[in-house]
């Protein structure tokens, strides 16, 4: 993985030295001397991560750090503070600062390099959603979902130590809902079935590897993206940068400071919830995008896709597929006389009944202005028909509320065609669709018409209006 380096510190060989090492592993890489000049270049240069000097003249690293980290522009790139102090106040204070990392001099170089590609990859990651959440936003499809709400953050420890697992629960319980599992096994089950915000791990488990665990959780879709902090001792160095790899998030040293342990665990709860946050925007946007917003189904741009998708299934399962056209009867009528509200209101309800009485696996989509369309899945023509004739029924049967209060009777249209087998397409059964619809409009509406002009009527409408209720069709 490559990517772009600012690195920073005012003495010149410490420079050459991690141009050197960062160069031998293609990444892309800058120098600033100074707090300032490493403020200039960022607002110029985007790049994927920050390596920064503690001890500098001027702007020292700690309050570097703290302005990008509170630039709106700049927060998201992973910062590493690189120092010769190696006090816990300094590492506290550092990430308090927003530090993503503290290395203490002399830095271990498979270790930075590790730590550099771990972030970059959870930097691309975050880019791509916050890019597409964007995207969204630019065509107004955003949502303001947020899947954190009020809720306490939840946190499973996996450590088969009595002791261990005691202290890290009694040190995080206060803040959080905590869960402590022994079995490495039942962790797994627990976490992907749970909703959890982070997962601790002992690297020192006594029962089961603990690299196995991490590797475990990350190959599976509802772990994938849960931070996993590690908790090692200062001689697991070379298990660590394997860890990393692997995709943990981060790591505390014992013995365990509990300012620090805390101050870690909060940052990797409040990236799981900005990042599920930016999922759910992306979830909310793709939705938004191949729904109808009026009546609530999937558009016409989805059923393209949708359709050809199971006209492939059709072929290489060699089952039935059906597909009817609905239009809604005298629908200028309803517009006309009772107001676009009023025929808003109707094709939602139309759209709510469509929906409600069709299996799951069957979709329902509108197609425009009036017209909707139903595809299924493994019906034939026979089937399709009573199915169609069932909706009829069902449209015609209840009365449509207007937002004035008054209430009308409203019917359909539906022409039916099925899949012809392979040489057949999605827009000539369309076409055959809407050709028996013609024949249903034609023959006095309120009726299903099937391809091939064979024809299944329905009954004329009897009786005359009731109280309030008018009569369209």
């Amino acid at each position: 993985m490559s990517g772009r380096i600012l690195v920073v510190d005012d003495v010149k060989a410490n420079v050459r030295l991690l141009e050197a090492r960062l160069g031998a592993e293609y990444f892309e890489v800058r120098s600033a001397v100074s707090g300032a000049q490493a403020l200039e270049i960022l607002a110029d240069w985007p790049c994927d991560i920050v390596l920064l000097d503690v001890m500098m003249p001027g702007l020292d690293g700690f309050e570097v750090c703290r302005r990008i980290k509170t630039d709106p522009r700049l927060a998201h790139i992973p910062v590493v503070l690189i120092t010769a102090l190696d006090r816990s106040e300094d590492r506290i204070r550092g990430l308090r600062a927003g530090a993503d990392e503290f290395l203490t001099k002399p830095v271990n170089d498979v270790a930075l390099v590790a730590r550099v590609r771990n972030l970059i990859g959870l930097k691309r990651l975050t880019d791509e959603l916050r890019l597409r959440a964007q995207t969204g936003s630019q065509f107004g499809l955003s949502s303001d979902f947020d899947p954190a709400g009020e809720m306490p953050a939840s946190l499973l420890i996996v450590d088969d130590r009595p002791t261990s697992a005691e202290r890290l629960a009694g040190a995080l319980s206060r803040d959080y809902d905590v869960a402590v599992e022994p079995s490495a096994a039942q962790a797994l089950l627990s976490a992907s079935n749970g909703a959890y915000d982070t997962i601790l791990i002992n690297l020192r488990m006594a029962s089961y590897d603990a690299l196995r665990l991490v590797s475990q959780l990350r190959s599976l879709d509802r772990t994938r993206l849960v931070p996993i902090v590690l908790i090692a001792d200062a001689d697991d160095t070379g298990r660590v940068t394997r860890a990393l790899d692997l995709g943990v998030n981060d790591h505390v040293v014992r013995p365990i400071d509990k300012t620090e342990l805390a101050i870690r665990v909060r940052t990797q709860v409040s990236r799981k919830r900005a990042i599920d946050r930016l999922s759910a925007d992306v979830e909310q946007t793709l939705a938004m995008a191949v729904t109808d917003p009026l009546s609530g189904l999937r558009n016409r741009r989805y059923l393209e896709t949708h359709l050809a998708s199971e006209l492939r299934q059709a072929v290489e399962a060699d089952l039935p597929l059906a597909l009817m056209l609905v239009d809604i009867d005298h629908f200028k009528r309803v517009n006309d006389l009772h107001g676009h509200d009023a025929g808003d209101g109707v094709i939602r309800d139309v759209a709510r009944r469509l929906r409600s009485h069709t299996r799951s696996l069957d979709l329902a989509c509108r197609f425009g202005g009036e017209e909707f369309v139903m595809l299924m899945p493994e019906t034939d023509l026979e089937k399709a028909a009573g199915i169609a004739e069932r909706l009829r029924k069902i449209i015609e049967s209840e009365p449509f509320r207007l937002p004035s209060a008054d209430e009308i009777l409203v019917t359909v249209s539906i022409g039916v065609a099925v899949f012809q087998g392979s040489g057949d397409s999605g827009s000539a059964m369309l076409k055959r669709a809407d050709q028996a619809l013609y024949r249903a409009k034609a023959g006095g509406r309120n009726r299903v018409e099937l391809e091939a002009g064979e024809g299944a009527s329905a009954q004329p409408l009897t009786g005359g209006t009731s109280g309030r209720t008018a009569r369209i069709g």
